[in-house]
């Protein structure tokens, strides 16, 4: 390639050039051009596919030459501003490409050229009117612009806007981009996609394929709600900030204004003008009122959201994007896969349930030279126009044909796999032409992307989350076939190793069946029998340590401790497994810890202690069995000390459960101790 011989073709571009003539360039130009200018890639694909887009050499060269004296005498360059300004004065007109901003000052619109850096410019209302992406954002256009300083304005504001014409494809004709679609096989047309996004397909593996298409989904299917979380440098918000002109991406926060819009009415908001709002750098929302938060799950979930006294819609998809700071087999064991995002999101469970589809960005690759291709794909803002106008098409019902979903979705699950596969099927197979094999693949990584947004909820320790063994049935042989995430390493927080006299693993529930998993670590040091509690430790779960250790206080003659108790301090830690901050009650875990420091033994390995105490040391039960020990086996549990007052539910515990997981029963916290203390 450095010598500057075309690339080789191969079949796929001499079938792409002959039955898209016009529609597709070489990606390679993209790129030489690319490195000169700080443009977008559907700004310079516009200008290569006028002048480009031929499969003849000497025609690109000569086509590339006037990209490229296009882009050096009209497009504006950041640093350029003066001298465009200036060319505009001594020339009287001049055109050029920018990127045009619209504001509302008083009763008259200016307008804004962004790298031709004046904010005054005159604009005629008719644009405003036709391109409303002018006041969100801004658009993309090439501008003729005439210099006029009458005496009344005394100079100020010469800049008038004569012509406006946004770099978008001018017409499309979807029946013509389905019928040809018929042309190529399934697997050549994946190619064909990748390469249009600019990527060379032919060492990729097909999973890798697809993964790189649902970073389109957005782009064709309305309303979706995609994430991608990985290391740096994959390309994560490529899409949505190169490849249309129909989308925007923000960096940063956001406000309810500026997303929704306005309470008056007057000005719409950036998910009623865009068709997909990206946020890269997730992290950064942090910065973002609550309400943005709190409105913006309303929208996710039913394409609506209240501004004032009307309920308002828009049909923008919200795609996320965030760095994995982690390698992926450590945040699956430690943890769960959305903690690079905000706490006001991650704490949200109801807002994270709303995510159709999580990419997992750990696969993709870095970008290096070797993935970009140098064969033909389509003009992107060809490929842009296509996705756009699928928007208009359903493709939810389509798996009925062959399949249906097994028992573990739920509609918000099953709302999201038909989502995916509508997505899938617009940008694989328009046309709706799909055999049941390439159906079942498309099912598959859409029941993969939304079970891996539900396992992540289990993690975090909500019961009503735990159903995710997805799956779906062969309609003609009544066959059930299950989906797997394939990082979902064991993650055994529990540890089966030994553990250190005054470590115990506890747990509590709340009445909505959220659990929360705690490591808590007792330590002894010389002192006067106090006890002292690490900061974290407050309200419920601080007054239940509390009325344990009064109970040990009180009974400690007859426990066998008094001396090691006066003589001793205790300092208590309690770590939160799950990062979910339930308010557990925690008084027979305390006891059972504290006595295994004292007695320097540790508890039997594998074990969840369950269950609360009273001063006087009565029992108290749990709210309910089930889901703390669900969590326990799912982290590795072997047994579980349970108050005898809870032995009734046991019976409402699934076989599963007791398969894994023993239950010990006690009736008093001496007991309880006795029973899982080794070398007492």
């Amino acid at each position: 390639m450095s010598n500057g011989t075309p690339p080789t073709r191969d079949g796929l571009d001499d079938k792409a050039n002959h039955l898209f003539a016009g529609k597709v360039v070489r990606k390679d130009l993209v790129r030489k051009v690319k490195v000169g200018a700080n443009v977008p890639v559907f700004v310079l694909e516009f200008l290569l596919g006028k002048y480009c887009a031929s499969s003849d050499e000497v025609s690109i060269q000569m086509g590339l030459q006037v990209v490229n004296d296009t882009l050096a005498n009209n497009y504006i360059r950041p640093d350029e501003s003066a001298k465009a300004q200036s060319k505009v004065k001594e020339r009287g007109k001049y055109s050029f490409i920018d990127k045009l901003k619209v504001r509302l000052v008083d009763s008259d619109y200016w307008a804004e050229g962004v790298n031709f850096n004046n904010k005054f410019l005159h604009i005629p209302s008719q644009y405003v009117r036709d391109y409303e992406r002018l006041l969100m954002g801004g658009v993309w256009a090439q501008v003729d612009m005439r210099f006029e300083s009458d005496e009344e304005s005394k100079g100020k504001n010469p800049f008038w806007i004569d012509k406006l014409t946004p770099i978008q494809i001018a017409t499309f004709d979807l029946d013509e981009y389905r019928n040809v679609r018929k042309e190529f096989s399934t697997d050549e047309w994946i190619d064909l996609m990748i390469r249009s996004m600019g990527y060379e397909p032919q060492d990729m593996s097909r999973r890798l394929k697809l993964l790189f298409l649902v970073r389109l989904i957005p782009l064709a299917e309305r309303n979706y709600n995609l994430i991608e979380l990985g290391p740096r440098g994959t390309g994560k918000s490529y899409v949505v900030q190169e490849v249309s002109p129909y989308t925007a991406l923000l960096t940063g926060g956001s406000t309810v204004a500026n997303l929704f819009g306005h309470m008056s009415g007057r000005q719409k908001g950036m998910v009623q003008i865009w068709d997909v709002v990206g946020f890269d750098e997730v992290a950064d929302l942090q910065k973002m009122p609550k309400e943005v938060i709190t409105t913006m799950k309303t929208y996710c979930e039913s394409g609506t959201f209240q501004r004032g006294q009307e309920a308002v819609a828009g049909d923008a998809s919200i795609a996320m994007f965030g760095n994995t700071n982690q390698p992926i087999d450590v945040m699956v064991q430690t943890g769960h896969l959305f903690a690079p995002m905000p706490d006001t999101i991650r704490d949200d469970m109801a807002f994270i349930d709303r995510l159709h589809f999580y990419v997992p960005g750990w696969e993709i690759p870095q970008m290096r030279n070797q993935l970009f291709t140098d064969h033909y794909g389509f003009v992107v803002d060809y490929l842009a126009e296509a996705l756009r106008e699928m928007r208009k098409h359903n493709f939810t019902e389509i798996i009925d044909r062959h399949f249906s979903l097994g028992a573990h979705l739920n509609a918000r699950d099953r709302k999201a796999v038909r989502k995916t596969v509508s997505g899938l099927m617009k940008i694989l197979h328009p046309h709706g032409d799909v055999t049941q094999e390439d159906l079942s693949e498309i099912l598959e990584l859409a029941l993969e992307g939304r079970r891996r947004v539900k396992e992540q909820l289990k993690k975090m320790g909500s019961f009503e989350y735990y159903q995710t063994s997805f799956s779906y049935t062969l309609q003609d042989t009544g066959e059930e076939k299950f989906v797997g995430v394939p990082e979902q390493g064991g993650r055994d927080l529990i540890s089966a190793d030994p553990l250190s006299p005054g470590t115990v693993y506890t747990a509590g529930v709340t009445s909505d069946g959220t659990v929360g998993l705690y490591r808590m670590e007792v330590s002894v040091s010389s002192g006067t029998g106090k006890l002292k509690m690490a900061g974290g430790i407050s309200g419920a779960m601080k007054e239940s340590v509390q009325r344990a250790f009064s109970y040990v206080q009180a009974k400690k003659t007859e426990l066998g401790i008094a001396r090691d108790l006066e003589t001793s301090d205790m300092h208590v830690e309690v770590i939160d497994l799950l990062g979910n901050r339930v308010e557990a009650e925690v008084g027979v875990a305390l006891f059972v810890a504290a006595y295994s420091a004292l007695r320097k033994a540790p508890v039997s390995s594998g074990l969840l202690v369950l269950g609360d105490m009273s001063v006087q040391g009565n029992i108290k039960p749990l709210r309910s069995l089930t889901e703390p020990l669900q969590v326990a086996k799912d982290n590795g549990a072997k047994r579980s000390l349970i108050p005898i007052e809870n032995k009734r539910n046991f019976l409402d515990v699934s076989a599963d459960i007791m398969e894994h997981v023993d239950p010990i029963f006690y009736g008093d916290p001496k007991t309880a101790a006795m029973k899982v203390l080794g070398n007492v």
